[in-house]
């Protein structure tokens, strides 16, 4: 092996060895709390957590009132909302113009 093979060789260990080395994990603490901040959320969120366990059928709405407010829901969607230009852009002001 002559000289310049050898550091060829070199360099391609070193290289590789910088590449091993961006797989190493330098967060252990980070790591560590990884979902932390989620599970908080989501425990913060939680107004009844054993509501799983309740099997009491929900009372107050009827079977009618909540099928047309479903429907009204689903209507809404059907045509987008009205909007209202403040700033008269796109549009003409006065009367029949």
């Amino acid at each position: 092996m002559n000289a310049q093979n050898i550091m060829r060789l070199l360099a391609v260990t070193a290289a590789g060895g910088l590449l091993l080395t961006g797989c190493a994990s330098t967060t252990p603490y980070l790591d560590s709390r990884f979902g932390d901040a989620v599970k908080a959320a989501r425990a913060q969120q939680t107004v009844n957590p054993d509501a799983s366990l309740n099997t009491d059928p929900v009372a107050g709405v009827d079977a009618k009132a909540a099928k047309s407010a479903m429907d009204q829901y689903r209507k809404s969607f059907e045509t987008p909302p009205s909007t209202f230009n403040i700033m008269n852009i796109g549009g003409s002001m006065g009367s029949g113009q």
